[in-house]
């Protein structure tokens, strides 16, 4: 296997966004993006599954190769590159999170998943002119 695929399997590859999403959604350009590599395989295994759709590190949105690239999954991952920018120690409060309440009732998830919906309902409102 060529260096260059190794890398490719270990890191993913950087992608962009297409660009209905990013005039649509312009936070979505406050990521990086890369789809495949092992950051999504290892937040599926620590969930007992194959792999995560997506998973934020830092300002990086790592996509399983698989993932839809839904406005709903991306402004997800937003939420927590901001919550990753913003909250002190936040990976480590993350995961005393999860360990106290669960994966679905981590404060950081439920507030990752209101900040979605509350963003494409505002998207889905009629403009007032």
């Amino acid at each position: 296997m060529a260096l260059f695929e190794w890398a490719a399997r270990l890191f993913g590859e950087p992608i962009a966004l297409e660009p209905h999403l990013l005039r649509d959604f312009p936070e979505l350009a406050s990521a990086r993006y890369r789809r495949g590599g092992v950051p999504p395989l290892v937040g599926g295994w620590c969930l007992g599954e194959r792999s995560v759709a997506a998973i934020a590190l830092g300002r990086t949105v790592w996509l399983a190769p698989d993932a839809d690239l839904t406005p709903e999954l991306l402004l997800h991952e937003c939420a927590h590159v901001e919550q990753w920018r913003t909250v002190h120690w936040f990976p480590a409060r993350y995961v005393w999170e999860s360990f106290r309440r669960g994966y679905f009732n981590n404060r950081f998830e439920v507030a990752a998943r209101q900040a979605a919906h509350s963003r494409l309902r505002e998207e889905q409102r009629p403009s007032q002119r």
